[in-house]
């Protein structure tokens, strides 16, 4: 039981839908409540108006999101994605490459955990060990920012001093170092603080050159902090636009510029989240993806207590998709007030597994823990590159059993049996296919989940776009750093 999209896009839903589960009767129970969600999201893609939407500041605010994955010249009045803006992206491409020899990607929740998918998928762990030939010229990565942690970011400016070093060294030039840091207000203490620590390191070393991209807000008649610092030092600016929350910034210039770094096809990844919008506009809830994905897990969790969503994708670069899924599940339904006011502490808990690995950790608590989990799985239906595991110990029978297949026959086997020994138990799952793991099929999933959360926003009537608990530390945490200052003569 699943629904397939024409690009082979496929939700598996068989564990999740049916007799002992969700049933058909649960969903038209929500009937009316469904129809209202879906019309709220043709208003919203409209309009951007979203019910009771208020801003951090506590004005009105549109939802842009769902503008993100179309490139026309009307997004550009709003800083979204505009032929112009794109092509200015494929301009920094090519500014950086064979002219960079390093990027440091400095932001803190969706200025890091979106870019961090994309880096991961399509450069893989061992991208800074390749030759420039290898990468094409383009530089090397790094992320930071992302924690307070002095340890961390003094390893990273000394590994960009010995890569100075090595340049220096062996073709007698200065190392090119860019410094991207991404805050919409520029007061972000986590990623700011990195940033001034790693800028004025790195400043004092003779032996590089040091550039800053701000990724901030766009507005010049009210500058943000950030804004105001790229204007008086000449750094180049993209843009961190109004109406796009962090978890949903990936499609914006926040998370295009990780993809320009690294060379990755834009408007393939843009076109897959388009494709995918345009099949959750669909009227009928068992052919919208996002609105069935919604729904079920809504029900699951209101009506039989499968109140914890297990993100368990089956691949090792797919981790940090989970990671991202965590802030965008956790931040968009964990409220304490429904839009009317009523304290109703709605939300769903993600966790990140993966596949086989967690199956040797978590897997003992899924299958037999408490039975408030769903697990979602991901699966890549053809791997670009794969290998057949080898008989090369035939005397031993239990390896020889398992020669012939490819490894990827394998992992499928494997999250396949996970699947069945789960529903054998009462577990529920789901699974989302990826026929292959590029830029298409990447913008499809992420943007079903996004708008699958702006669904689940409408059934539990919780603003899907705000973040009122951040806030409530951040408060804490100014006046208390003013302490430590003043505890210190400052």
């Amino acid at each position: 039981m699943a629904l397939t999209l024409k690009s082979g896009f496929s939700f598996d839903y068989e564990n999740l839908f049916g007799e002992g589960k969700v049933t058909q009767a649960d969903l038209d129970a929500y009937k009316e409540d469904l129809k209202k969600a879906h019309e709220a999201m043709k208003v919203m893609r409209e309009s951007g108006f979203i019910k009771a939407h208020l801003s951090k500041d506590g004005a009105p605010e549109k939802v842009y999101f769902s503008k993100l994955p179309y490139i026309t010249e009307e997004n550009g009045k709003l800083n979204l994605n505009s032929p112009a803006s794109i092509k200015r992206l494929h301009d920094f491409t090519e500014r950086i490459r064979n002219n960079v020899d390093a990027v440091v990607s400095l932001g803190i929740g969706g200025s890091f955990l979106g870019n961090k998918v994309l880096f991961d998928i399509f450069c893989g762990e061992f991208w800074n060990t390749w030759s420039p030939e290898q990468r094409k010229g383009l530089p090397k990565v790094y992320f930071s920012g992302q924690n307070i942690d002095p340890r961390r970011t003094g390893d990273i400016i000394n590994h960009l001093k010995a890569i100075a070093q090595n340049i220096k060294t062996h073709e007698n030039r200065k190392a090119k170092i860019m410094l991207i840091v991404i805050s919409k207000s520029g007061g972000t203490l986590d990623t700011m603080s990195n940033f001034m620590v790693m800028y004025d390191e790195l400043l004092k070393d003779n032996d590089m050159e040091v550039e800053i991209v701000a990724v901030t807000d766009p507005n010049m008649e009210k500058k943000t902090l950030l804004k105001q610092l790229a204007v008086d030092k000449g750094w180049e600016t993209f843009a961190v636009p109004d109406g796009v929350g962090g978890r949903f910034t990936v499609f914006c210039e926040v998370g295009l510029s990780t993809a320009a770094v690294i060379g990755m096809d834009i408007e393939k990844f843009l076109q897959g989240a388009q494709d995918m919008d345009k099949a959750c506009q669909n009227d009928d809830i068992m052919q919208n993806p996002a609105m069935l994905n919604a729904a079920l897990k809504f029900i699951a969790s209101e009506k039989y207590g499968r109140d914890i969503e297990v993100m368990m994708p089956y691949g090792d670069y797919l981790k940090s998709l989970s990671e991202w899924y965590i802030q965008l599940l956790a931040e968009s339904l964990g409220k304490q007030f429904d839009k009317d006011g009523k304290e109703v502490c709605y939300g769903r808990t993600p966790l990140v597994a993966v596949g086989t690995t967690d199956m040797h950790s978590q897997t003992q608590q899924h299958q037999e823990g408490k039975l408030n989990k769903i697990v979602q799985f991901i699966k890549v239906d053809k791997w670009a590159k794969d290998y057949v595991i080898p008989n090369i110990f035939p005397e031993m029978q239990k390896l020889a059993d398992v020669s012939g297949v490819t490894m990827s026959e394998a992992l499928e086997v494997a999250r396949q049996s996970n699947a069945d020994a789960l529903i054998s138990n009462g577990r529920w799952s789901a699974c989302f296919t990826l026929p292959e793991l590029d830029e298409y099929h990447l913008g499809e999933l992420l943007y079903l989940l996004a708008m699958s959360v702006a669904y689940e926003g409408e059934l539990s009537n919780v603003d899907a776009f705000n973040q009122p608990g951040v806030e409530s530390y951040k408060r804490i945490m100014g006046p208390k750093l003013q302490d430590v200052k003043k505890s210190k003569g400052l």
